[in-house]
Formats: C-alpha cells, sequence, structure tokens
C-alpha cells in the first residue's frame, strides 16, 4: 500500500482527538432575561438618585470685565428629580428667596457626555427675579458649571450631599 493509504487508514482507525485541532468553542449567547439592562435607564436611574434629597454645597463667583470675582457660598437643597420627556426633567427645588421659602418645579434638560449628565436651564426665572441659564454637570457627588443671567454670569462649583430621611435642616423630623 503507498504510504498516503496507510496514512489515510491509520487516521480513520486511531481516535480522532489525535489529529483534531484544537478549536474555540463559542459559549451561547445569554437569553433575553440574561442580557444588561438598558444602559441609559442605569444612567438615569442613578441621577435621580443622585439628586433626590440632595445638597448642592458649593461656591460662585461672578464674572466681571473677563476676570473671575471672589468666591461666594451658595448652598441648593433639590427635594426629587423626575423625566418628562426625551431629554425633559422636572427637578423640585427648595428655594429661598429673602423670606420666602417654597419648592418649585424648575423644567430642565439633561444631555449626556457619555456617562456625565448635564443639566440645561435655559432662559428660566419666577416673578421679580431675572431669567437664568446655565450648563451644569454632574460627576459623582460634586457639579461645576456655568450660568447667566441677564448682563452678569459667572462659574459655580461644589459637592453633593444628601439629606437623610429622618432629618431636616432645622433639626425637625420629616
Amino acid at each position: 500500500m503507498p504510504n498516503i493509504m496507510k496514512t489515510a487508514i491509520l487516521a480513520l482507525l486511531l481516535p480522532a482527538p489525535l489529529f483534531a485541532q484544537e478549536t474555540k468553542k463559542e459559549s451561547p449567547a445569554p437569553a433575553a432575561a440574561e442580557q444588561p439592562a438598558d444602559p441609559a435607564a442605569g444612567l438615569e436611574a442613578k441621577f435621580k438618585a443622585t439628586l433626590t434629597n440632595a445638597v448642592f454645597d458649593g461656591r460662585f463667583c461672578m464674572i466681571e470685565k473677563g476676570r473671575l470675582g471672589p468666591d461666594k457660598e451658595e448652598k441648593y437643597t433639590i427635594v426629587s428629580v423626575e423625566k418628562t420627556g426625551a431629554d425633559d426633567w422636572t427637578i423640585n427645588a427648595k428655594i429661598q428667596y429673602g423670606a420666602i421659602n417654597f419648592t418649585a418645579p424648575v423644567p430642565v434638560k439633561v444631555k449626556w457626555a457619555g456617562d456625565t449628565p448635564v443639566i440645561i436651564v435655559d432662559n428660566i426665572g419666577f416673578p421679580g427675579t431675572a431669567k437664568y441659564s446655565a450648563r451644569v454637570m454632574i460627576y459623582g457627588d460634586t457639579y461645576a458649571g456655568t450660568w447667566s443671567g441677564g448682563d452678569h454670569g459667572g462659574m459655580l462649583q461644589g459637592v453633593i450631599t444628601r439629606e437623610k430621611a429622618e432629618e431636616k435642616k432645622d433639626g425637625e423630623k420629616k
């Protein structure tokens, strides 16, 4: 028998693993229930959790004649946030204006820079106040941005903390 025939017969008689090439097995695609949740929904849920019962505690400064002015302290309390459209959200913020305290629904847009939300306020005002616009980026438990109000504007930055459900700023139980 020629050598080629002997090799062919030998290949048929010997166990296949001796001649088989190693192949990489692919695991089957996960079932629909095992697929990761919508990434956008996860980011939105994290954004909502970050802003619920949140206190923005930081500083702002005016921009005057192209220069940054001195820092001034600021504090904002956000009660809740809810999505109302594709990019539309309502931030329910506690507002203190003089001796008046109230919670106001503030309509904003939220755009995403990758996994980072940017709050967009466009020309929003309350009776007796200027109309303001702002772009505020939220990253982890910090915020930073820029704002304008008619003929003035500036920069802002700070940290975000969450109020505990059992306490208020004035020490009373909720």
